[in-house]
């Protein structure tokens, strides 16, 4: 699988192609089965299997505020990564910025995906927008591809238990902490992975020392405290597996009286692993998610906020028995 990033340059191989576009944030089971799709197209075509991912998402470009907009499932890395094990030949990173907000529905079509990718086939859900204000519609694409010889072909839906999935649907079952539920519509456990870096060190000034992730993301689809595994590759290569509690938000901050009472606006990531020592700064850790704990709260001292996660930390290990 490769990588294409810019728009003006479009590889001889990938012309000629079938494609869908989307976000495709959490690459979760409605979007596997679009792949799906693609990659039948392709076969039947005999022509390379093209993924164009919308970066960033145009709901966090348009977002009056980091928070104002819906929370990610997934970065665009780890989409291209996800994508890439599924057999897609190429990945189109599509960046979304102003000079494409601003672009016609019909140079769209006509740049991006006839002269820029020679398109066979298109894969989009019939109520796909595309161009400035959303101009461009699923009828535009169908009377382009009659003119200049293209097909255009709706997505089939997914449904689990009734209900069609989305990455809305994906959302509120992480809200609701309904992580097995999640599995199934990902195909895979949730996690959110990340560079451990050094954070303020206060868990170590309580005796409960954590690793710090910086998460690249406006919104975060998780708040609180959790039960979570940790899959661990040091910058040396090794692979390590523990568990622990994850705190996930944006993490107060303790002022000179000890009061814990400002909120940032960064969004941190951090886990306390169990039975754990050793110096991890640096290495790449993926964080999956088990169990919810308890929300996240503001504490009056740092005395209260110890108490509180030695009680994290007991029920964390109640749930993890052995």
């Amino acid at each position: 699988m490769k990588v294409i990033t810019e728009a003006d340059v479009f590889p001889d191989c990938a012309r000629g192609c079938v494609a869908t576009i989307g976000k495709f944030d959490g690459v979760h089971l409605g979007h596997q089965q679009i792949v799906s799709q693609l990659l039948s197209k392709s076969a039947q075509f005999a022509v390379p299997s093209v993924v164009i991912v919308i970066e960033p998402h145009p709901e966090e470009f348009f977002a009056s505020s980091p928070r104002a907009c819906p929370p990610r499932l997934s970065e665009a890395p780890e989409k291209v990564a996800l994508l890439g094990a599924m057999g897609v030949d190429y990945v189109y990173v599509m960046r979304f910025d102003a000079a494409l907000s601003q672009q016609s529905p019909e140079s769209y079509i006509e740049q991006r995906l006839i002269a820029g990718l020679n398109i066979k086939s298109l894969i989009v859900g019939n109520d796909f927008r595309f161009g400035h204000k959303r101009a461009g519609d699923f009828a535009l694409l169908k009377r382009y591809g009659e003119r200049f010889g293209f097909e255009v072909v709706q997505t089939e839906s997914c449904f689990y238990e009734g209900v069609r999935v989305s990455s809305t649907y994906v959302r509120d079952c992480l809200l609701r902490a309904e992580f097995e539920k999640v599995a199934r519509l990902l195909g895979r456990p949730y996690s959110i992975a990340g560079k451990v870096v050094k954070g303020r060190q206060l868990g170590r000034t309580l005796g409960f020392p954590t690793c710090n992730l910086a998460l690249n993301r406006q919104n975060i689809p998780l708040h609180g405290v959790y039960a979570c595994k940790a899959q661990i590759v040091t910058v040396s290569g090794e692979r390590i597996d523990a568990r622990g509690a994850a705190n996930i938000g944006y993490r107060p901050s303790v002022d000179k009286s000890d009061s814990v009472d400002r909120m940032t606006n960064e969004a941190w990531l951090e886990v306390h692993l169990l039975d754990f020592d050793k110096d991890i700064y640096e290495a790449q850790m993926t964080v999956v998610f088990c169990h919810f704990i308890r929300a996240e709260q503001k504490f009056e001292s740092l005395q209260a906020l110890t108490q509180q996660i030695e009680r994290d930390v007991q029920q964390v290990r109640a749930y993890f028995p052995d």
